[in-house]
């Protein structure tokens, strides 16, 4: 099969188009014909070697995490997907090695839910891992109830934009913290613009008198170091990007791949209740100019890369 690889650690630059091995599908697994698959920042990251001292790299490794396409072989022991099933995945590993850049991926049935019939492949890639960011920082790491008024810091991002709807699912009122320029894409996922910048925290006072009830920081600094001064007395603040969130007595929040929390947003995508941007795409052999783009930001959406159907 053709995939992207790296063979060391480093930037955009280390990425290889070429042949690698046909993945084998283990009892577990099922065989995906990738369809499309989204840039993360944790692609990067890996790929630098940031994430050594936890995840072992077994050299030249295919990067990506989340993809969509279609089953092609059910392991021997999945009775859940047949052939031509459309899926989508965080197919997260505890090693880096087959990720999804690929023609190919053998995907772990725990890491796999039915595509949504309302997304096409492209946003479907964009979903499993912001969405599942976003879904179980609110309902397991915050608890989010309905009521509750939560601050999502960056809530333009890929993980903040998806909070802000699954937080309005939940009955909360959402304050989004945003630049100037992303007020009004706030106000159509449904929450309330808060401009960062000088009297930050007094306009989220303005805003939540007695407090906000919880805040998901999704970008670490500045922001996050705001964010005690707007908690209520028994706030709850969880950040998916800064361990620094500890020593304020928040919570270090880590995704985790959850076939039941994917099928839940699978569901919430189908209803209406969650949109998806994407932003650009690229055919898989430009992988490292879609790498490129999605490190430069600022494009008010997912960068994706895909692969024909043939």
């Amino acid at each position: 099969m053709k995939a992207i690889s790296y063979a060391r650690y480093g930037g955009p630059e280390v990425l290889e188009y070429g042949d690698r091995p046909d993945p084998k599908v283990g009892p577990d697994e099922v065989l995906v014909k990738v369809r499309a698959a989204s840039v993360n920042p944790v692609d990067w990251k890996c790929q630098a070697g940031y994430l050594d001292t936890i995840l072992d790299a077994f050299f030249p490794v295919v990067p990506g995490w989340d993809v969509s396409g279609v089953v092609v072989q059910p392991g021997v022991s999945v009775p859940e997907y047949g052939v031509g099933d459309e899926v989508m995945g965080y197919v997260r590993e505890d090693v880096l090695c087959h990720g999804t850049f690929a023609e190919y991926v053998a995907a772990p049935v725990r890491t796999l839910a039915r595509k949504p019939r309302t997304l096409g492949f492209e946003e479907a890639a964009a979903l499993p891992l912001a969405g599942l960011t976003a879904y179980q920082a609110l309902r397991t790491a915050l608890r989010v109830r309905d009521g509750e008024t939560v601050l999502v810091h960056a809530a333009t991002g890929s993980v903040g934009s998806l909070a802000v709807q699954i937080a309005r699912h939940l009955g909360a009122r959402v304050l989004g913290g945003v630049r100037e320029a992303g007020a009004d894409r706030v106000r159509e996922l449904g929450g309330e613009p808060v401009v960062y910048g000088d009297g930050f925290t007094r306009r989220v006072r303005e805003l939540a008198p007695h407090g906000v009830d919880a805040v998901l920081d999704t970008v670490g600094g500045e922001p996050l170091k705001s964010s005690p001064k707007v908690l209520a007395p028994e706030g709850r603040l969880a950040s998916i990007a800064d361990g620094e969130v500890v020593g304020l007595g928040g919570l270090y929040f880590w995704v985790r791949p959850d076939a039941d929390d994917l099928t839940a947003l699978a569901d919430l995508a189908e209803g209406g209740v969650l949109t998806v941007r994407v932003a650009r795409t690229y055919p898989l052999e430009q992988a490292a100019e879609a790498q490129r783009a999605a490190m430069g930001g600022g494009l008010g959406g997912k960068v994706v890369v895909t692969v024909p159907d043939h």
